[in-house]
């Protein structure tokens, strides 16, 4: 696997650095073995993040990260910034990395490899400028209906708000799946799930609108006509009520999922980056998820952003009497109840279907 570091400077600690967030987490495509950022130096990038020490060493500059780990061959900007463009302080960073023979991978709006003057100094060097979306900005696959012929259990997680941790809660049911003996395939739906090394993976805020339904159920149905999984476990992107990242619709509509788990972040007054539009109240989104998909919410999943263990699993309890839906705190509780929960359903239906079928057959 090869090695990466991950460029964070003075995000890392804001929903800016979600995509850094996510490869610190999970990362198959990559080794990660140092986070830049120096407002955080000689921290472990894991503890700072959830608590939990992952030996990512955090370091103050490119070249002290350089020292310790001469066999880096990428830097990944580990941002995800309002409009996507590259933080110009990054550009510094940037220029050095390829510099010292880096290859550069972004999941920005701005392509790197757009940039006369990176991509002749990538071309001196001999190395890559990868920019992620830029690989999916000419997919063109209509919606066809071939989403019916997936027999899997189709899972989504949607959020109220964007950088939630829909991606990570997905991440984490899609294991949980595993651990019950259920083969389970993982569908990632934005650039840092391709950054993580997931096989099936579109972005779709890089693909022209007509096109996303289509990518969306294609990529579904790629993933079960390869594996044959029993479940397919897929995320949102944005929220359903965002009024800048609006999202999960488009989800509902050609992914067609059998079970939304609902993300939620009590915490949160408003939606990111827009501190002046308030969060709609839960209930909202509890109607929204059953208006448009014919289904309440599975379960709820709490983001303990802002509050501490306590707090989060006192506010989880008291959404659960609240609402009557299985709420559970990923961080500290896991979602094995919730994958669970899932199966004895789906079962349950299944049986009903078969009942049904047996008493109007000839």
């Amino acid at each position: 696997m090869e090695e990466a570091l991950l460029l964070t400077e003075g995000r890392y600690l804001s929903t800016d650095g979600k995509t850094a967030h996510g490869l610190v987490r999970y990362s198959r495509r990559f080794r990660i073995v140092g986070l830049v950022d120096s407002t955080l130096t000689g921290r472990d990038a894991g503890e700072v993040l959830d608590g939990i020490r992952r030996g990512i060493p955090i370091y103050a500059t490119l070249d002290e990260a350089l020292a310790e780990n001469p066999g880096v061959g990428y830097l990944i900007i580990g941002v995800a910034t309002p409009g996507g463009y590259l933080p110009p302080d990054y550009r510094r960073v940037v220029t050095k990395a390829i510099r010292r023979g880096l290859s550069i991978i972004s999941g920005l709006h701005s392509f790197l490899s757009d940039d006369p003057y990176l991509r002749r100094l990538a071309k001196r060097y001999g190395v890559e400028l990868i920019d992620v979306r830029k690989m999916f900005y000419n997919l063109r696959i209509p919606f066809t209906g071939k989403i019916e012929e997936v027999s899997s259990i189709k899972v989504a997680v949607l959020g109220t708000d964007a950088a939630i941790g829909k991606r990570t809660t997905a991440i984490m049911l899609q294991e949980a799946f595993e651990k019950l003996g259920k083969k389970s395939s993982f569908v990632a739906m934005g650039q840092t799930g391709w950054m993580q090394g997931f096989r099936y993976a579109i972005v779709m805020d890089s693909i022209i609108n007509d096109f996303v339904a289509g990518a969306i159920e294609d990529v579904i149905w790629r993933a079960w006509a390869e594996e044959r999984p029993d479940v397919i476990v897929t995320h949102g992107e944005g929220s359903l009520l965002h009024p800048a990242y609006p999202g999960g619709f488009e989800l509902i509509a050609a992914g067609r999922p059998d079970y939304i788990v609902l993300q939620h972040a009590p915490a949160r007054k408003s939606f990111d980056d827009f501190p002046q539009y308030p969060l709609p109240p839960l209930d909202r989104y509890i109607q929204l998820v059953e208006l448009l998909s014919g289904r309440r919410p599975i379960a709820i999943t709490i983001n303990s952003q802002g509050l501490t263990r306590e707090e989060a699993l006192e506010k989880a309890r008291e959404i659960e009497e609240t609402y009557g839906i299985l709420t559970r705190v990923p961080l500290y509780e896991g979602v094995e109840d919730i994958a669970r929960m899932i199966l004895d359903d789906a079962e349950g239906r299944a049986r009903a279907t078969e009942e049904v079928g047996a008493l109007v057959a000839p």
